[in-house]
């Protein structure tokens, strides 16, 4: 007998139960944001860091007691963060126009925020390689008005996704042919990457996917075909799990799609999500960033790792 999932869940393929459990919900952690954002995972200190871009604060979910706490304001109006191999936060600034990592002390880095002299766009989400070299999609979204940022005409007049080279600190073009690059992740291997395009919120009948491209020894990228449209919104931020299944914010939840591009089902949220990663001690449940809220999921599977 099958036992059927909870409401939390819609199943499309069947593949998909075997990533869910039996009796477990959507738990709503927090709640008090206007466009939750970016979250990212610490195990050494069990807590979860993510942006309230429009309050121009980061909060901290402290997994030990379920305390919210204000991490930083003002903030830059960050919006996607990540963790590195040392174990130091990533983030992206919309304000700032730039990525930048905080040190173990506190203290912020700038890591990029000109290309060819000219000033970045606004930095949206931020994957960093097994090899060190940080990647991150640079659409308009914090310029083009001042609710998430400061509102500016484009200095590069593209959106684009860049690669900063560990050991020169050069930063390159990865990919340029987007109307609005988003969220951003890598295959369980390295040898994919996936990115989205939001690029409808400007043009009309404009992109709502997530591409995939080849990943070569010298971090070119080859090919780019689109992997999967989303029927809710757009695909916004996204991460992978070990079995190369890229769970999807969308605007009717988080959906989760297998390597092969099937849409195997739904975790459902009431309102739109931006964004989720994966945490806790075995990296089996799943953060999600909707609108106004932080909620989680326990999964039957893991985060993929570097």
């Amino acid at each position: 007998m099958v036992i059927e999932l909870t409401p939390s869940f819609k199943v499309i393929d069947a593949r998909f139960r075997k990533l869910a459990f039996p009796h477990v919900h959507v738990e709503k952690l927090y709640t008090g944001c206007r466009w939750a954002e970016g979250p990212a995972w610490f195990p050494a200190g069990r807590y979860l860091v993510w942006s309230d871009i429009p309050n121009d604060r980061m909060l901290r979910w402290d997994e030990t007691d379920g305390s919210v706490s204000v991490f930083r304001q003002p903030a830059m109006n960050t919006n996607g963060h990540t963790v590195d191999l040392q174990g130091r936060l990533v983030s992206c600034e919309h304000r700032g126009r730039c990525v930048s990592r905080t040190e173990h002390d506190g203290s912020r880095t700038v890591l990029a925020s000109h290309f060819e002299g000219k000033r970045l766009n606004s930095p949206n989400d931020v994957v960093v390689k097994s090899d060190g070299s940080v990647w991150f999609s640079d659409p308009s979204y914090g310029i083009d008005s001042d609710y998430e940022g400061d509102a500016s005409p484009s200095e590069q007049g593209a959106q684009r996704v860049y690669r900063l080279d560990p050991a020169s600190g050069a930063l390159t073009v990865a990919a340029d042919d987007f109307v609005q690059p988003n969220g951003l992740a890598f295959s369980p291997d390295e040898s994919l990457l996936y990115i989205a395009d939001t690029g409808v919120t400007h043009v009309k009948d404009g992109p709502r996917h997530v591409r995939k491209f080849r990943v070569d020894a010298k971090g070119t990228l080859t090919g780019g075909e689109v992997f999967a449209t989303c029927p809710a919104g757009v695909y916004d931020g996204f991460r992978v799990d070990v079995h190369g299944n890229l769970w999807l914010s969308a605007g009717d939840g988080v959906h989760c799609h297998a390597s092969d591009g099937a849409l195997l089902g739904k975790v459902l949220i009431p309102e739109t999500v931006s964004n989720v990663c994966f945490g806790g001690a075995k990296r089996n449940r799943l953060f999600i960033c909707g609108t106004t809220s932080l909620y989680a999921v326990y999964l039957n599977t893991r985060g993929a790792g570097r």
